[in-house]
């Protein structure tokens, strides 16, 4: 599913920035594996490049057999909204939206017309429990009934892997048992490739897999 080959990148400022230096990585379709790491060892940049958010400066990168390099904004939005689901820490929910019209957001992008994209939403939201919050605002939600929102949007248009950015770092430690119960069961049911970055040793333990990065390398 994902092929990384001596994956390099640098932040050119005052300072030149060598993040990462030489990734190799193979993540096979349906693991569940967890990336762990010091601050600034280069996990959120790696995600980053993923996620296609963030270009690499050499090396080879292929997801699901296609080469990713150099696309230009449309084409890199249409990778992320086809094949890409992310989950990030602060939940990223727009907070003048309901929590269905959050969910729904990424079938907006993708022309999927408006009762077709508020069923799909409403039916996640109900696999997640959250159907009685569907009209609810964000601030009316727990951290925990957030994250499911957002994992809600980032499963609604069928990905092929699911990127999380510290999914739990948010919530207390009994929500973050939730959750990353929620994700091993997405992964054991539906198969979805899932890479989760966590600095939490507890929530890497919970993944098939632990990479782990130091200083731009894998270890």
């Amino acid at each position: 599913m994902i092929h990384l080959e001596n994956i390099n990148k640098t932040y050119f400022g005052a300072q030149p920035l060598h993040v990462l230096k030489g990734i190799n990585l193979d993540i096979e379709a349906g693991e569940f594996v967890s990336i762990m790491g010091a601050s600034g060892s280069g996990k959120s940049t790696l995600l980053n490049i993923l996620g296609i958010l963030d270009n690499y400066d050499s090396g080879i990168y292929e997801l699901a057999g296609t080469r990713i390099w150099n696309l230009s904004e449309r084409k890199a939005a249409e990778y992320r909204n086809h094949m890409i689901g992310f989950i990030f820490q602060s939940f990223n929910l727009i907070n003048f939206k309901t929590a269905v019209e959050n969910v729904e957001l990424p079938l907006f992008y993708q022309g999927v017309s408006r009762k077709k994209r508020h069923q799909l939403a409403l039916e996640y939201l109900e696999k997640l429990g959250l159907l009685d919050w569907a009209e609810h605002y964000p601030n009316e939600l727990s951290g925990g009934q957030k994250q499911r929102v957002a994992i809600a949007r980032a499963l609604i248009t069928n990905p092929k892997i699911i990127l999380a950015d510290e999914p739990t770092g948010a919530l207390d430690s009994k929500t973050s048992v939730e959750v990353m119960e929620l994700l091993k069961n997405l992964n054991k049911e539906e198969h979805i490739t899932q890479v989760i970055v966590t600095h939490d040793p507890g929530v890497a333990q919970q993944t098939n897999r632990i990479i782990r990065i130091k200083d731009g390398v894998i270890e």
